[in-house]
């Protein structure tokens, strides 16, 4: 597809955007608090061991070896619990049964991934069967050896065809933390938030140097995707390295219907709002604040419900927060039952259907459902 085709699709997808938006209906209540009942689906742990499930994606359509309405989750960690080292995706039915969907060697990419494997919460399943999943590396578990990683681009049956990485139109990935997508079939853009740009070198000190990147993706079913561009669309966010998180930044990001993405300001406790994302080609910075403090506790993982309000999980304690888009907040629901409370919760998605909320229990390595 021709750059100028692009554009004109882009521009028709914007207006129907925006007539959605027009025409939705504000929200009467919230729509977590509907659900009180938390079930184990599956444990997320493979035959080698990966544990810390961070990033969750729901199938849109059965293609290859991907089943719609089964579940991917990505370890972050190894079977010796080191963080930036895990290097699996997990393949759950809504039943619990559970396989690997990839298993994917540092040694055998076809292309750059600046330190290796280690899978984080950025991960993405396109209608076209494309996985992208994202690359923030170790070799020991610790900050110090952490290294700029990359996205990596799965096909349905789980091989590895290609990695975006390093610098492109002078925009880089550094530390892909979570990503959220619009997927309009022939195209995709991929939101990406990265946290390593001077937190190794700033050694626990907290830099302004959080980005937000826009990626744009052409798209065929036979052939491997073409980025046609990159840009920054949110930037100066906090970040620093933490010893039990190994690193804290801009985390979970959501879409909404008429082109706002949403993003958890992790160390600021705060929902940050970029306008215009789809078609922004400059950096809003860190946004608009929606809302900060209250319930949220330095939110990770992010999802935008049915009813459009901005569902979050807190890496300060073992609750859900559910937020409108004015920033008006509902009590927060605890769901961590293994116990552990702070830092268990990270990927979240909304069940199809609008069914329940699927979220990964990092304290018992498991995927729960909150119906």
């Amino acid at each position: 597809m021709r750059p100028s085709t692009f554009l004109k699709r882009a521009s028709l997808v914007g207006v129907v955007l925006g007539m959605a938006s027009l025409l939705a209906q504000a929200s009467g209540g919230s729509f977590s608090g509907q659900f009180n009942t938390v079930t184990r689906i599956a444990s997320t742990v493979p035959s080698n061991g990966d544990v810390n499930p961070y990033g969750i994606a729901v199938v849109p359509r059965s293609r290859g070896a991907l089943v719609a309405g089964h579940i991917l989750v990505s370890n972050f960690n190894n079977s010796a619990n080191l963080q930036g080292t895990g290097t699996t995706i997990m393949d759950i039915a809504p039943n619990g049964t559970v396989k690997v969907f990839a298993q994917i060697s540092a040694s055998n990419l076809p292309g750059p991934c600046p330190g290796g494997v280690g899978l984080t919460t950025a991960l993405v399943v396109l209608r076209s069967g494309w996985v992208v999943v994202g690359s923030l590396p170790t070799t020991d578990g610790t900050s110090a050896t952490a290294k700029a990683g990359c996205l990596l681009v799965l096909n349905s049956h789980g091989r590895v065809v290609e990695t975006l990485s390093g610098s492109h139109q002078g925009v880089a990935i550094n530390g892909p933390w979570d990503m959220t997508a619009f997927d309009g079939g022939e195209f995709a853009e991929l939101f990406v938030s990265n946290v390593l740009n001077g937190t190794v070198a700033a050694n626990g000190n907290v830099v302004n140097r959080g980005t937000v990147v826009r990626i744009v993706l052409l798209l065929d079913e036979d052939e491997k995707p073409r980025e046609l561009f990159r840009n920054v669309i949110g930037s100066k966010f906090p970040e620093r390295t933490d010893p039990a998180a190994l690193v804290i930044g801009p985390t979970g990001l959501g879409l909404g219907q008429d082109g706002t993405l949403y993003v958890a300001d992790t160390l600021s406790s705060r929902i940050a709002a970029i306008p215009n994302a789809l078609f922004r080609f400059t950096s809003a910075g860190t946004g608009t604040t929606i809302s900060t403090g209250g319930g949220l506790n330095q939110p990770l993982g992010l999802a935008i419900a049915p009813n459009h309000d901005i569902l979050t999980v807190n890496g300060g304690d073992g609750n859900l927060v559910e937020t409108t888009p004015s920033g008006m907040q509902f009590a927060p629901e605890p769901i961590d039952t293994s116990g552990a409370g702070a830092g268990t919760l990270f990927g979240l998605a909304v069940r199809p259907n609008g069914k329940g909320i699927y979220f990964v229990d990092d304290g018992d390595n498991t995927l729960d459902l909150l119906h």
